[in-house]
Formats: C-alpha cells, structure tokens, sequence
C-alpha cells in the first residue's frame, strides 16, 4: 500500500513549478497551509527531507529533485489514464489529426480517407502533409494523433506501412539524357537538382543524394514534378507520384543502373496507441488497407 498519495505528489510538483508555497496555493486553488502539510506529511512518511531554506525561498534537495523526478512520471502515467477513461466515456472523436509524408501516393491517401468518411462522416479531419522530419516533429508536439513518416519517432512505436520506390528522373529532353549513354553521380554534379525543403521547423534535416551545386529546394512534390516536367532539373521522385508522367513520357528515368533508385520504408506511428480513440483506430485501419486491397506499391517492394 503506498505511504503517499497522488494529491501530495502533485502539490510537491506545484509547488516547485510556481516557485514557492503561497504561488502555487493560488495556482492550483488551495491555501498554503494545506499545501505545507502535505508537504511535511510526505516528508515524514518517507522519512526524507525534500525542501531546504535558502533564505526566504524553499530549494529541492538532491533526494528530493530525485523523488520528483520519479513522481512527474507517476503524474503523467495517472493522466494518461484519466485520458483513456475520458474517451471511452466520450466514445468518439470530433476530429482526428493526421500527418502524412508527401512521398505517400496520393491516390492510397483518397482511398483511405474516403473509406474512413463512409464509416464516420461526422468526424473532422486535419491532414497536415509533411517532409522528412515533419511528421515527427508535429508527434513530439502532440499536435497530431496519427503519422505517417519515412523516418523513425524516438519515444513512439511505429509499424511497417508500406514501402516506397524513389527514382532518378529528368524531362527525355534535358542535357543528361541527350547524353545517350550511362550516367554516373558525377555527371549530375554538372546539372540541376530539385529536392523538397524539410517541413520541420526546429529539427530539419536534408536526405539523399545533394552534390549538385546547382540546387533548388522548394516546399512541395507537386511543385517539384510541375518543374520537372518544364525542364527545369533533375529529381529523384517516388515512383508512385509520378508514374502516369513515365507511361505518357513527360518524365523519363535517368540511366544511372543501381544508384538511380533506392527504397524508403514508411511508417505508421500513433502519438498514443492506448489514448487513441475508435476515430483514430479507424483510419490507421483505412490507411493501412489502402495499401494492402490496392496495388500502389507493386513495383516498390
């Protein structure tokens, strides 16, 4: 049986986050002298000093910033299952947040979002559509409850998606296919690159091949394959967002052999799998059957 309760751990957390007794009385809506004994009574019970004088102010100690600590996790875990709860009494969502790597196709996207409206059509959506570290930048800051990203989420567990196929690619007229024969990365270091800008904001990071001095970063794929197709650069591309421009012909793989592709496994990742709410469960399921009864990765994998 626990000797101290969840009550006197939060006021020891309140009262070294408002810096002081009194502060964090007005904070959290009780008197300090209520606050002073809970602190006091943790104290005895665990047989532990947890504050000092340093004048007029009260420090932590080194066993008691160790005790805080641990009972911030305790604090987090117990709120995490006052969230369960809550949305098991709510039942459903009113909108569920999703972020999604631009490199996903966009007709599995369609399709899992037009099957997640059939089954809950009153539920908004937010779809943030990122780059690279995008995705789990907006999972760290809890902004979205579902992610689809190519990179790894430290602190979250993520589960194969999909995987996707990115080519090299150029206009048939640009300079490196007049060339008429096999290219090297060499050669593509004398020519235009087009990559997409990172849409993380604090921790951005470039990805892939980036020799060529002549470069130019833009924000979306779409912009991307509208220059591409111009003329304007070379790019490697997900297969999957350009395949109707390499059947009619608009864009054409650069002869590179091996190095003209490479393979980048996406991810499914829930902010919090336990909190998530029937909403959510639904279009991770929508997402992950628009991959699975379509055939949009068939030359990916």
């Amino acid at each position: 049986m626990s000797r101290v309760t969840l009550a006197q751990w939060r006021m020891l957390a309140a009262v070294v986050d408002h810096g002081g007794f009194a502060r964090a009385a007005a904070a959290i809506h009780k008197s300090a002298s209520t606050l002073n004994h809970a602190v006091h009574q943790l104290e005895s019970q665990l047989g532990v000093t947890v504050f000092e004088r340093a004048g007029r102010q009260v420090r932590l100690t080194d066993a008691g910033a160790l005790l805080l600590r641990r009972a911030r996790q305790l604090i987090e875990t117990a709120d995490a299952l006052e969230d369960v709860a809550d949305s098991l009494v709510r039942g459903q969502e009113s909108e569920v947040a999703l972020a999604v790597d631009q490199s996903f196709p966009p007709e599995a996207l369609a399709y899992a979002l037009d099957t997640f409206a059939n089954g809950y059509p009153l539920v908004r959506v937010q779809l943030h559509e990122t780059v690279l570290n995008g995705a789990v930048e907006l999972l760290n800051e809890g902004r979205v409850a579902l992610a689809v990203s190519g990179l790894a989420a430290q602190g979250f567990l993520g589960e194969p998606l999909t995987t996707l196929r990115f080519i090299a690619v150029a206009h048939p007229a640009h300079p490196l296919h007049r060339l008429n024969r096999p290219l090297d990365l060499r050669d593509l270091e004398q020519h235009r690159q087009l990559v997409v800008r990172d849409s993380a904001l604090r921790q951005s990071m470039d990805a892939g091949w980036l020799k060529a001095e002549r470069r130019w970063t833009l924000s979306h794929l779409a912009t991307s394959r509208d220059m591409l197709e111009r003329g304007l650069g070379f790019a490697w591309f997900p297969e999957s967002r350009i395949r109707d421009a390499l059947d009619a012909g608009r864009l054409k793989p650069l002869p590179l052999g091996a190095s003209g592709s490479r393979l980048v496994p996406l991810q499914l990742i829930f902010s919090d799998r336990d909190r998530a709410g029937p909403a959510t469960r639904a279009l991770a399921q929508a997402l992950q059957g628009a991959v699975a009864d379509q055939d949009f990765d068939k030359n990916e994998r």
